[in-house]
């Protein structure tokens, strides 16, 4: 069954969809079945992974309105993952959807059948707290984070608490934060040590060991339709979403492992 996460943050420009790319394509190295949901009307994730998001015939956009299959709009990625495509038709979707009836409950409902299939279903939010992504929030087991590493930031993480607990009490009771991911990370930026140092102390934990640095190679990938996995592995910033990739495994190996211990001891309470 597949751990379902979304990558969000209402502040644009901190690394969502590279981080989800990047995830993606390391997971699928492992090798792990990955499909990646591009929930961002801007498209970027579905070009990142050497699809043209003007050639879809399907879109996540039609699944959420109910006129395709998940299945079936599902595309292929040349590195080994699949995807489930977005493009602007996301932005009429939302505001169709705005009027229906458990709107926020879509995109859980298409996944619902896929998540046998895969080991890690990673889904790219668009950057603001709208009705896309609150649909990849009440579908997703957990959240990953990303942001940089200033003062804006923490109030926009605060704010995105602050949502979650709010969804955990209406919609998703199960939802968590995977962890928080320090991306373009520069370490001779004395506010940006001084913000890492606070989120360790704040998150403890569930800050991620892995931190992103600005990279130029990086940033070069997706203009190539690649993740920085297939473009240059050996660079920094393919060294780093690797290690990322590691964290999450180790994680998830963690609670499976926690799970079969509770259901084992659950076992030798119950009287035969």
């Amino acid at each position: 069954m597949a751990r379902i996460i979304a990558v969000a943050n209402q502040k644009g420009g901190v690394g969502k969809t590279t981080t989800a790319v990047n995830l993606a394509a390391a997971l699928a190295r492992t090798p792990k079945r990955v499909l990646l949901v591009d929930l961002d009307p801007q498209g970027n994730a579905t070009m990142g992974s050497g699809i043209d998001k003007r050639q879809l015939e399907d879109s996540v956009c039609d699944v959420l309105l109910g006129e395709a299959d998940a299945a079936a709009t599902i595309v292929r990625a040349p590195e080994d993952f699949d995807l489930l495509p977005g493009n602007i038709d996301l932005t009429a979707a939302e505001i169709t959807l705005m009027g229906q009836d458990a709107r926020e409950q879509r995109l859980k409902r298409a996944l619902a059948p896929l998540r046998g299939n895969y080991d890690f279903i990673i889904i790219d939010c668009p950057p603001a707290l709208s009705l896309l992504t609150l649909n990849a929030l009440t579908a997703a087991d957990s959240i990953i984070v990303p942001m940089q590493c200033e003062y804006y930031a923490l109030e926009g993480l605060s704010a995105l608490v602050d949502t979650i607990e709010a969804l955990k009490a209406n919609l998703n009771p199960s939802l968590e934060i995977e962890g928080v991911l320090r991306t373009m990370f520069d370490v001779r930026n004395n506010l940006a040590n001084a913000v890492s140092a606070e989120l360790t102390n704040h998150f403890g934990d569930r800050v991620f060991r892995t931190i992103v640095p600005r990279n130029v190679r990086l940033a070069e990938a997706p203009s190539h339709g690649q993740s920085i996995v297939g473009y240059d592995k050996a660079s920094r910033g393919g060294i780093a979403y690797l290690g990322l990739a590691g964290e999450v495994l180790r994680r998830q190996r963690e609670r499976d492992q926690a799970a079969k211990t509770a259901a084992r001891a659950v076992t030798a309470e119950t009287p035969a």
